[in-house]
């Protein structure tokens, strides 16, 4: 997929006319922001954005997040142990002090691995 991100109230103009005239190629739009299909169609859309707003669109190729290949184990199951067992309102620090679940400090430094 390609995301593609507009700075401008032109650009955001131009790139609400291309979600509306070709909603086949768009997956998600989300104000200034859309994500079009991995084609050689939702390129040239972003490719026709980018000549008209050169400066102020900037286009970047996504790839889907697999939670299982992407995230380590200790970090989907502190996900879930917090989600089931912490208030909505106890902060992910408090929940992990004093467990084996990942501390925040540490997950913030650790980049995810492609």
């Amino acid at each position: 997929m390609l995301l593609v991100v507009t700075y401008s109230r032109d650009a955001r103009a131009t790139l609400r006319n291309l979600c509306r005239g070709h909603g086949a190629s768009v997956v998600r739009r989300f104000g200034r922001a859309a994500l079009f299909e991995g084609t050689e169609h939702g390129a040239l859309l972003a490719c026709r954005l980018r000549a008209r707003h050169p400066d102020d669109t900037r286009v970047e190729r996504t790839v889907p997040f697999n939670e299982y290949a992407d995230a380590p184990d200790a970090v989907r199951e502190a996900a879930r142990a917090y989600e089931s067992e912490a208030s909505k309102h106890t902060p992910y620090a408090r929940f992990a002090a004093g467990t084996d679940h990942p501390d925040p400090e540490r997950l913030r430094e650790r980049p995810l691995d492609p």
